[in-house]
């Protein structure tokens, strides 16, 4: 296999991957909440989800919706109402940091994020559109643990990131703030996905 398909490959998915959506953002919010070895759940969950859908998509799934728009609208839906839910949380939320506050975001949750991730989707579809190679089980499979590693670095890094605001965030009024910046890119992520085609 040639190396510039490899590193074609590797860029792929590491600029889908690392760039700002919904599973990043939590990602960011729940380490500065809770510490990065606590977000690790939510970052595992998010990358296996990421990584079912994307070979499910390489085994035909992208081809089976495409004959049901429906199916394809229904999930976008749910995604946006998702983020919209997500966003209220985060509004909703007091800020204090009482020892055992909370809970971090759940493996499940993760998971099911992707899952109701727009982005994911598309992602998944166009990655497996242009690498999948249909009838090639071997460069489909290469293309899977590529983005695998370079998924689960990159979503661990929006935790780490979110970690390392932790000291500046002690404050419930920070906290707050954070909060609602957090809600207002969610919200701004559904609104995105309401007017793209």
């Amino acid at each position: 296999m040639e190396m510039s398909l490899l590193l074609s490959m590797a860029g792929f998915a590491l600029a889908i991957s690392i760039s700002p959506g919904p599973v990043n953002l939590v990602a960011l919010g729940s380490g500065a909440r809770y510490g990065f070895l606590a977000s690790l759940r939510h970052v595992v969950g998010a990358t296996l989800g990421f990584i079912l859908l994307l070979l499910l998509m390489g085994l035909g799934l992208g081809a089976a919706l495409s004959q049901w728009p429906v199916a394809s609208g229904a999930v976008r839906w749910g995604g946006i109402l998702f983020l919209c839910y997500m966003a209220w949380q985060l509004v909703a939320d007091k800020g204090e940091l009482e020892e055992g506050d909370g809970v971090p975001p759940a493996f499940w949750y993760g998971a099911l994020m992707q899952w109701l991730n727009p982005k994911a989707w598309l992602a998944a579809s166009m990655g497996m559109g242009a690498y999948g190679a249909v009838g090639r089980s071997g460069q489909m499979m290469l293309f899977t643990g590529i983005y695998l590693v370079i998924c689960l670095c990159s979503i661990a890094c929006w935790a780490y990131v979110g970690s390392y605001l932790q000291g500046l965030l002690l404050s419930p009024v920070r906290l707050r703030w954070f909060n609602r910046a957090m809600a207002l890119l969610l919200l701004l992520s559904a609104a995105y996905l309401m007017h793209s085609p």
